[in-house]
């Protein structure tokens, strides 16, 4: 296989995989206001996610580390033309990790209730820019013929990009809402299950309408078919929660999530960069891509070190898979 293809997909591969493990974490962080009803709650909900959310994070840091190294046309033109929605990415994954290493600090509820709601806003925020990043990418920018955006931040809000930004915010939402059903006992656990049942109606619409969007505008046979598939996870997923197959509903959704992402890299396919205003301009692999030395040394270093961080990433699972609830919270009284 051609390098520059297999690169390409091995990246969105790392796509998939920051998606699936770090949108659960967001959509625990958008779920506090919903099944946190006191501070014991929060601490349950945040508990949930406390000793995997920085290494799931670190998914967002290999995929664009590779991207540079694997495309830089593409990583340059990308992150200079979409450089305020991603500042605002990266502020709003700083000020979540902040929040998780302070808001146990101090006692007072203030305190706890300011980084409560910085973790809803570095959850959220994310959730929202990545879709509506990606659906731009997918969609179409206006380049140059040096491959340049020329367009403004405010040409980014299209009405097909805030769709797909909806879209991701409300299947990550949903997805970590499913995982505290999963990781919880108890009363949260039966509230989660609920609200996923509840967000899950609107998911499933909003997400069947960008998908039919995406395939009608922008689609290929490929992306048709995984559009299908992550469609079908969607609904399975939503009618295991209903029986309260916590762990197939959950596996259903992770599924779902990258077929989805797997469907939007295929709709880019052979191009990465498509301009909007001249296909002429648009950057695809051939012409965005490293030499094939480097993309060479950069896949014995993956075929070496990718096996080792997953299975370090699976034994971190493994060692906190046991579900945790009030009982296990200490209650400070002040």
């Amino acid at each position: 296989m051609d390098l520059t293809i297999l690169w390409f997909w091995i990246i969105a591969v790392m796509f998939v995989g920051y998606f699936v493990l770090d949108g659960f974490d967001f959509g625990v962080g958008m779920s506090l206001p919903f099944l946190g009803r006191d501070d014991t709650d929060r601490r349950v909900l945040i508990n949930t996610i406390g000793p995997v959310w920085d290494l799931n994070e670190t998914w967002v840091i290999v995929a664009g580390a590779s991207l540079f190294a694997a495309f830089p046309e593409w990583y340059a033109t990308m992150f200079s033309g979409f450089y305020l929605p991603l500042v605002l990415i990266l502020v709003a994954l700083i000020v979540r990790g902040v929040s998780f290493e302070y808001r146990h600090q101090r006692p007072e509820s203030s305190w706890k209730k300011w980084f409560d709601g910085m973790i809803i806003f570095g959850s959220a925020v994310p959730a929202l820019l990545w879709g509506v990043a990606f659906a731009n990418i997918v969609r179409g920018v206006n380049l140059d013929v040096n491959h340049n955006y020329t367009g403004t931040f405010f040409d980014l809000l299209n009405p097909y990009a805030l769709l797909g930004g909806v879209t991701t915010l409300l299947l990550f939402f949903v997805h970590g809402v499913v995982f505290i059903s999963l990781k919880t006992e108890g009363d949260i656990s039966l509230r989660a299950r609920k609200l996923a049942t509840k967000a899950g109606i609107l998911m499933i619409v909003v997400a069947a309408t960008f998908l039919v969007w995406t395939i009608f505008a922008y689609g290929t046979v490929a992306s048709a078919l995984l559009a299908a598939v992550a469609a079908g996870a969607l609904i399975a997923s939503f009618l295991a929660n209903l029986r309260g197959a916590e762990r197939l509903a959950f596996g259903l959704m992770a599924g779902a999530i990258g077929l989805v992402v797997l469907s939007l890299f295929a709709s880019l396919f052979p191009e990465v960069m498509p301009a909007s205003n001249d296909p002429a301009n648009s950057l695809t692999i051939a012409n965005a891509s490293s030499s094939a030395y480097t993309l060479g040394v950069m896949s014995w270093t993956a075929l070496i070190g990718m096996p080792v961080i997953l299975l370090y990433q699976g034994w971190t699972y493994w060692v906190f898979r046991k579900r945790i609830g009030r009982a296990h919270i200490e209650v400070s009284v002040h």
